[in-house]
């Protein structure tokens, strides 16, 4: 296998990808399917961390539209994300993958908690970082914490992992002409509000200049190609 691109990465995965066709819940046979290819990159040598949404089980900002109070429903999407992080490394478990959940709220009966170090540490050793709980924060999401735990754990970019193949300048599942990007800056993201990540997330990557590849995750090997450095999806990066 060619030596990859990337020595370090954060893989940002969506609540959604984990309920597969029924659209809520935890479905494992989706786990699985990318939780081995998953474990496969792992096992080429590349440090990987994971952050991974809720929205599949709860979402704070919908339920604070709904009259709940937004700083309740943002924990409660939190503890979503703990749910999802123990599933997520249950089926890489399964595919020999050594992992370690870490939260940033504490608990300790299921969870180590988030201390930088120590994940820098399990990530030296080769196991999967896998990050949850948010930012520990109420008002930020988890593309803001997958930007911050990249930062803060030294990765050489952000997999932006999601069910279409690239950043588009519109909605392609409304817009039959939308036109795919194979590059485009964090200010066109954000001026053009692309929807790639929010803007706390897109502002903290290009004031620290990482990279955002965003590609399909339901299309086999794709997580290896970005990994090879392979031209794949779309690269959010400079040019501003």
């Amino acid at each position: 296998m060619s030596k990859a691109r990337y020595n370090r990465v954060l893989l940002k995965l969506s609540g959604e990808a984990l309920a597969g066709g029924q659209g809520f819940g935890i479905e494992p046979e989706a786990i699985g399917q990318f939780a081995k290819e998953i474990a496969d990159v792992a096992a080429t040598g590349l440090q990987l961390a994971l952050v991974i949404g809720g929205g599949n089980i709860f979402r704070g900002m919908a339920a604070s539209a709904k009259g709940m109070d937004r700083a309740q429903g943002d924990y409660m999407g939190m503890l979503a994300t703990v749910m999802n992080a123990l599933a997520v490394q249950d089926a890489l478990e399964k595919n020999g993958c050594d992992t370690r959940v870490m939260t940033a709220l504490s608990m300790a009966d299921v969870a180590e908690p988030y201390i930088r170090r120590r994940a820098l540490r399990h990530m030296d050793k080769g196991r999967v970082v896998i990050c949850a709980a948010g930012t520990g924060n109420p008002y930020f999401t988890t593309d803001s914490a997958a930007a911050l735990r990249a930062l803060e754990l030294k990765c050489d970019a952000i997999f932006k992992a999601t069910k279409v193949d690239g950043v588009y300048d519109k909605d392609p599942a409304k817009f039959d002409d939308a036109v795919k990007y194979d590059t485009v800056s964090y200010m066109e993201t954000l001026e053009k509000r692309l929807g790639v990540m929010d803007s706390t997330a897109i502002s903290m990557a290009r004031d620290n200049d990482l990279p955002i590849i965003v590609f399909n995750l339901y299309e086999e090997g794709n997580i290896r190609k970005a990994a090879n450095g392979e031209p794949i999806g779309t690269t959010v990066q400079g040019g501003d």
